[in-house]
């Protein structure tokens, strides 16, 4: 069936807008590979820290290591919703079109509502996880090392090392998240007894094999050590990912209601329209 020039012109922008489309999905994949690839934050001597909290009923360690395979899912999504759109509009193909206009309403009501719980919910979020972390900290820390101690206290070492932090908020004096933890609260813990203020896995540049030579300038003196507390090391990690993805879901809010309304608009134009 030959087109007008109204039907011609909806189908260039059509497969315009869903090259386009295309090209997002595939931002969406590469934020999702690198993602899997940074195993900064989710290493398994890290993961046993993040799982005692909890967000929504999910483990955080478990969320942050899965957050890259849905961002992975949904970029293989647009693709073939792209896809749709594409060969539906070369081929003047109606199921594939309708198909693909269905498609886009559904992602735009789902992306409208995810987005507004996003910013809704985002304060009382990161707030509850702050908490958590802080709980776990002052229940579970026991020893300043990745050889003894409980698996959730070693992973907080691991953790004060991986991510260049120390404790949840902040450390700027003596006084500070560590005092209320089993490492210096127990009898014959290393905290106060040891006039340590801060494990010596929070010294600056320590790993795994070189922690036990930090000095007492960085536990005892408060100086040389991760300035950084572990909650904003966290969340600039995850912000370093999801900043350029919650960009890149507007931008697809945008494209898709422009989409789906050019795809109804070439679905009259040149699918139902007689010559």
């Amino acid at each position: 069936m030959a087109l007008g020039c109204g039907g011609t012109l909806g189908k260039v922008f059509l497969i315009l807008i869903n090259i386009i489309f295309f090209l997002l999905g595939l931002g969406l994949l590469i934020v999702g590979a690198l993602m899997k690839a940074n195993v900064k934050i989710v290493t398994d001597e890290v993961k046993p820290a993040l799982n005692t909290v909890t967000v929504s009923s999910y483990k955080l360690g478990d969320l942050a290591d899965n957050l890259s395979v849905v961002f992975i899912v949904i970029g293989v999504f647009i693709f073939i919703v792209a896809g749709l759109g594409l060969f539906g509009a070369c081929c003047q193909n109606r199921c594939m079109l309708v198909t693909y206009a269905i498609l886009v309403l559904i992602l735009f009501i789902a992306k409208i509502a995810a987005i507004a719980l996003w910013f809704t919910m985002q304060g009382e979020v990161e707030d509850k996880v702050k908490n958590e972390m802080l709980t776990s900290l002052q229940t579970h820390f026991t020893d300043d090392s990745v050889d003894t101690g409980s698996e959730v206290s070693r992973s907080w070492n691991y953790m004060f090392m991986t991510l260049d932090c120390c404790a949840i908020n902040k450390v700027t004096s003596g006084t500070n998240d560590f005092d209320q933890s089993p490492w210096c609260t127990a009898t014959g813990k290393s905290c106060k007894d040891s006039s340590a203020e801060v494990p010596r896995t929070c010294c600056v540049g320590v790993v795994a094999s070189t922690y036990t030579a930090a000095t007492a300038p960085c536990t005892t003196g408060v100086s040389g050590y991760n300035t950084m507390g572990c909650y904003d090391a966290l969340k600039a990690e995850i912000d370093s990912y999801s900043t350029p993805v919650i960009g890149v879901g507007i931008t697809i809010l945008v494209i898709e209601n422009y989409s789906g309304v050019q795809a109804a608009s070439v679905i009259k134009l040149f699918i139902f329209q007689q010559e």
